[in-house]
């Protein structure tokens, strides 16, 4: 997977990579479709969700440019496969996930392959985690109108935070926002689409 699909559409980040390798996308995939685990395209989790492809996976774990000490947020926890890769990468990572039946599969998944820094909430994660805020990097894994301004005023200083930004039906652009000395840049990246971000300040449920 790294091989043929990452490396050759740019993905650079070393530790990125390394994570790529060392998650078992497989166990993140349910039994129906899981010959199609490592294929470079989402696949359905039920209830609606996919878990991203792993090119897409790669790219925005990436973007978030994180060194190990960082504590993340993610919003859409799916599978609980992003929260797993996130887990390689940064120090502490909270994933918020709105659907219980989903939360909870994902807990026992990255609970079984040790991913003991990575702690799953049910909840509307375009609120946020106030209680654990700031972060250092949050990374939204569903498509937004708009940055919801709960997200924003979490974000630390000096940190990065990557979402899909579009109509929900459409094809979304990956957008990054960074945070400097309380001001917020916005740099749009790839096309990419995503499922719908249901919650406060995104699209209705």
């Amino acid at each position: 997977m790294v091989r043929r699909q990452l490396e050759p559409r740019g993905v650079r980040d070393a530790r990125v990579l390394d994570a790529m390798r060392r998650v078992p996308r497989d166990r993140f995939v349910p039994e129906a479709h899981r010959a199609d685990a490592w294929a470079d395209r989402p696949v359905p989790i039920g209830r609606g969700q996919t878990i991203s492809q792993p090119f897409m996976v790669a790219l925005m774990s990436e973007a978030l440019g994180l060194h190990g000490s960082e504590r993340v947020l993610e919003v859409g926890t799916g599978s609980g496969y992003q929260a797993a890769v996130l887990g390689e990468l940064a120090a502490e990572v909270f994933t918020v996930e709105r659907i219980a039946e989903l939360a909870g599969t994902a807990a026992r998944t990255l609970e079984e392959l040790g991913c003991a820094n990575v702690t799953v909430v049910v909840g509307d994660g375009c609120r946020g985690l106030s209680e654990h805020a700031p972060f250092d990097a949050i990374l939204v894994a569903a498509a937004a109108p708009s940055v919801p301004p709960a997200l924003r005023e979490q974000l630390a200083d000096g940190g990065v935070l990557v979402v899909p930004i579009g109509e929900s039906a459409a094809v979304q652009v990956l957008t990054i926002v960074r945070r400097t000395a309380g001001r917020f840049t916005t740099e749009e990246g790839t096309g990419c689409r995503f499922v719908p971000l249901i919650g406060e300040g995104a699209f209705d449920g």
